[in-house]
């Protein structure tokens, strides 16, 4: 290894491990279920997103196995030359069927839906109006783009009211685009989209939502856009097919110009192969499961609930949380990370977050109850919480 990277990387490194920046990374001994291995502990498992608890559904993995005997493990080609499969055209069927629009794309990741799409559409005479707290991805799509990226304050309608008049008004660019996360997934908020479609028509700007932790949570299933009743007002529903599907992959959903454009000038579809024919089939019956039944939702829902009240009551800072995510805000990152490492070794598995992931100074541990757990399970991590909050002095 060069002397010059060597340095680079072991001092670094140790900045992070000193600061309480360094995550260390777990191997799963199993299936990510309710409750899991790791180093041959069975732990309860609040650090999944996998909220229907749709990656372990034994009909899923079924479909999964008879579409690989028919299809093969892999596409074998990018989608634009031989790697679209019949069943690639139906999962995009179903997902505009789901989201409430004329058409679907889908792609390898979420991640990859938002390096795709941004910069498919958005340029350097451009501008993008992003939320403070949006996800990395976002980010970087905006980056991707060139595009003159223009912050606006969490939430903050004022602030992005201002930004949109000015941008406009400004003469700069050729188009103005507002992106939010539809929920934010280290605070389980959800975004004004009412009032940030208001905003869009008044200055004609191209709205776009990015719905990863909200499509099988929030709107009964339908995601945050339907929970508001916006499916014909927002040009980019963005999702991925990774966390309350419970497979892997993301989609955009909108008018069918929108699609047929992203199939011609969205590199990720057309320079990476095709999402694989085990998970595709295994995404279309999820997706068709959330359309048909809410009782995975309303699961959900009720063990979010539960637990929430739950860690108000012992006495952490949960936030303003409007979803099942449900955070235990410590602070110091340090003390984020010994909470951590204490709960797992009472049992709980619920992995500190830190910066980057979250602004310094507000590090915390980020609980998932999903509809797979048991009331049991949740008692009992409300327990360990308990002992190790007082025990650490995280609450009295």
């Amino acid at each position: 290894m060069s002397k010059t990277l060597d340095t680079f990387l072991n001092e670094n490194l140790e900045v992070l491990r000193d600061q309480g920046l360094y995550n260390e990374i777990d191997a799963v001994e199993g299936a990510n279920g309710p409750i899991i291995q790791v180093n041959g502990k069975q732990l309860i498992n609040l650090s999944s997103n996998n909220y229907l608890g749709l990656a372990t559904n034994e009909e899923l993995k079924q479909i999964a196995k008879d579409a690989i005997d028919k299809y093969g493990v892999g596409a074998g080609a990018v989608r634009t030359i031989n790697g679209t499969m019949d069943l690639h055209v139906k999962l995009e069927e179903k997902l505009a069927e789901f989201k409430g629009t004329e058409a679907a794309i889908s792609y390898q990741s979420g991640f990859n839906c938002n390096m795709a799409a941004i910069s498919a559409v958005m340029d350097k005479n451009d501008a993008i109006l992003s939320d403070q707290l949006n996800h990395a991805s976002i980010i970087d799509g905006c980056r991707l783009s060139k595009a003159k990226i223009i912050a606006y304050n969490h939430s903050d309608m004022e602030d992005l009211r201002a930004k949109a008049k000015e941008a406009t008004e400004s003469g700069l660019y050729n188009k103005v685009m507002v992106i939010t996360d539809g929920v934010f997934s280290m605070d389980g908020d959800i975004a004004k989209l009412p009032e940030i479609v208001e905003i869009a028509k008044e200055f004609d700007l191209i709205t776009y939502v990015d719905d990863a932790h909200g499509s099988g949570v929030t709107g009964k299933g339908k995601g945050t856009v339907k929970h508001f009743g916006l499916e014909k007002e927002i040009d980019f529903q963005i999702g991925t097919l990774s966390k309350a599907i419970g497979v892997v992959g993301g989609y955009v959903a909108g008018k069918k110009n929108l699609i047929d454009w992203l199939k011609v000038r969205s590199r990720p579809f057309l320079f990476s192969t095709a999402v694989t024919p085990g998970d595709v089939a295994a995404i279309t019956r999820a997706i068709q499961m959330i359309i048909d039944s809410t009782e995975l939702h309303d699961q959900l829902w009720e063990n979010g609930d539960y637990l929430k009240a739950g860690l108000k009551k012992l006495g952490f800072n949960i936030g303003a949380s409007e979803t099942p995510i449900t955070p235990c805000i410590i602070g110091d990152e340090k003390l984020t990370q010994t909470f951590s490492k204490r709960l797992v070794e009472e049992g709980v598995y619920a992995k500190a977050i830190v910066f980057p992931t979250v602004p310094k100074g507000t590090g915390r541990v980020r609980n998932m109850p999903t509809a797979a757990h048991t009331k049991e399970m949740l008692d009992d991590a409300l327990a360990i919480y308990e002992k190790v909050g007082r025990e650490l002095g995280v609450i009295q």
